[in-house]
């Protein structure tokens, strides 16, 4: 079992907040650093009997139980195509541990405000419902996600 742990980043800079960035069908989107705990690989993922189908069950990281969910379940996305692995992104909201299974995590990245804007009216409706805002990259856009709306299930 493979683990890259997460390292102490201040939540924002004088610039902007700080996000980790990940990838899901092809659409590459950040999570606000200060909620990320840790990026994992090739984990065990024990299914939960009678869990809601964006649950893929739990895991065990370092003694605690995690509720695994399943990204692309969760957006109504196509199941990954091929035997490639996900990788795990343990998230903390109001003191819970949450493991997202993405495509991929890419890096942190520093934003400033002015390259943050509103969410566009054509978003997807899968991505709409939970985007905060959309980030301007060089070569392409970033979906910035509310962890907390990302997580009502």
């Amino acid at each position: 079992m493979s683990q890259v742990t997460a390292t102490s980043l201040a939540a924002d800079t004088a610039d902007g907040p700080m996000f980790v960035t990940m990838g899901i069908d092809k659409q590459m989107f950040g999570i606000e650093v200060r909620h990320v705990r840790d990026v994992l690989r090739e984990q065990v993922v024990t299914p939960i009997p009678l869990a809601p189908p964006e649950v893929a069950g739990s895991l065990n990281l370092r003694g605690r139980i995690v509720t695994v969910i399943d990204l692309r379940k969760r957006l109504k996305l196509a199941p990954k195509p091929g035997m490639g692995g996900a990788t795990f992104v343990v998230v903390e909201l109001k003191g819970e541990l949450y493991s997202l299974m993405v495509d991929n995590v890419g890096e942190v990245i520093t934003s400033t405000q002015a390259n943050i804007e509103n969410t566009p009216a054509n978003l997807p409706a899968h991505w709409k419902d939970i985007a905060t805002g959309i980030y301007k990259m060089e070569s392409e856009l970033l979906v910035l996600v509310d962890v907390q709306t990302l997580l009502q299930i």
